[in-house]
């Protein structure tokens, strides 16, 4: 259970700043080592750099949330510019340190048939003529969950090259982190734990929608591992869900959807168009030894998005869960014509 908010205010901001402090004091030190005895691709170096960055980032944000609140400006406009700046200071220092390269295809909503209303085959790769920014309705935004950073690049480019105000279903543990535990906390987001009554936060957080708005929300429930796979597998099976397991057994890069949230969202948010998003690139690290042996990263990471309008999402629960898994499948394809081999 987490500390009261209190508690996180007076413990953790100190020990945030005073981690901060000792990463900068150490810095050059360390980064005349690393860069030394490191090996040809300055591994060490690259991550000390990313850790200098953000702290000097972070508390930066925790200040500027202090002053807000001293002067009595707490409106979400102004917060979001605050996480716009520490979100998009992470994004420009992991691609010209960490080798952050990232390519986005999209595409209009596809036809039940499988093809897109411009005639476009589904698979094709082409120019994205309809982005998840244009246009005044509201947007659920579906992601994959695999890798590092992944929740970090989808928020930086909603709010940076969309103009988006992204509301962020999180895990509680989140709140940890004291720069997203004072900004994440006085915007609309939603912070879930298990056992908790997620499916109602999410329906609470849709409801709000506004125009500009987008409900960001990842359905596998965490980031995808073949182990967390196979445990979803086996929960569907207890749950005598046979048919979703079936299709879920198919599915050998993602998670099962978890509908509740999903369904939720939908319930709460009626003229919302809802985007899917698939990825590849982060997925092959999944522990901290992963990401030390693929710093810098030597492929882009790749993303690919599709947009359904409100009135082509299907009526009634078992419809919508049954489209869901179909949605997911289309992502699961996508990967799998896509991925190359993780580099050595």
């Amino acid at each position: 259970m987490l500390p009261p908010p209190i508690v996180r205010r007076l413990v953790l901001v100190p020990l945030l700043f005073v981690l901060a402090l000792l990463i900068v004091a150490v810095y050059p030190v360390a980064y005349a080592v690393a860069h030394v005895l490191g090996r040809e691709r300055r591994r060490g170096a690259r991550l000390l750099r990313f850790a200098l960055e953000w702290a000097v980032r972070e508390p930066a944000a925790v200040l500027e949330c202090g002053w807000l609140w001293l002067r009595r400006r707490s409106g979400d406009d102004r917060h979001y510019d605050v996480i716009r700046r520490y979100v998009a200071g992470l994004y420009s220092v992991a691609q010209r340190r960490l080798g952050l390269r990232l390519s986005i295809d999209g595409e209009t909503a596809p036809d039940p048939d499988g093809a897109d209303r411009n005639g476009a085959d589904p698979d094709d790769s082409g120019p994205d003529d309809s982005d998840p920014g244009e246009g005044d309705r509201p947007l659920i935004v579906l992601s994959r969950h695999a890798g590092p950073g992944d929740a970090l690049i989808l928020v930086h480019h909603l709010l940076t090259d969309h103009r988006r105000r992204p509301r962020v279903v999180m895990k509680a543990a989140l709140q940890l982190d004291p720069c997203i535990d004072i900004v994440a906390n006085r915007m609309p987001n939603a912070f879930v734990s298990p056992g908790g009554r997620a499916a109602e936060d999410i329906g609470r957080l849709a409801a709000g929608l506004g125009p500009r708005d987008a409900l960001v929300l990842f359905p596998e429930g965490g980031n995808f591992t073949p182990e967390r796979r196979r445990r979803a597998i086996r929960r569907l099976t207890r749950l005598r869900r046979a048919r979703e397991a079936e299709r879920a057994a198919r599915m050998r890069n993602m998670m099962p959807p978890r509908p509740g949230g999903v369904l939720a969202a939908l319930e709460s948010a009626p003229t919302a168009d809802v985007v899917f998003v698939a990825h590849i690139g982060l997925d092959h690290m999944a522990a901290p030894g992963d990401v030390w042996r693929h710093v810098p990263l030597t492929r882009d990471v790749r993303a690919r998005w599709w947009r359904i309008p409100a009135e082509d999402v299907p009526r009634g629960r078992d419809a919508r869960t049954d489209w869901l898994y179909t949605q997911w499948e289309r992502i699961d394809s996508w990967i799998s014509a896509h991925r190359a081999p993780a580099p050595g």
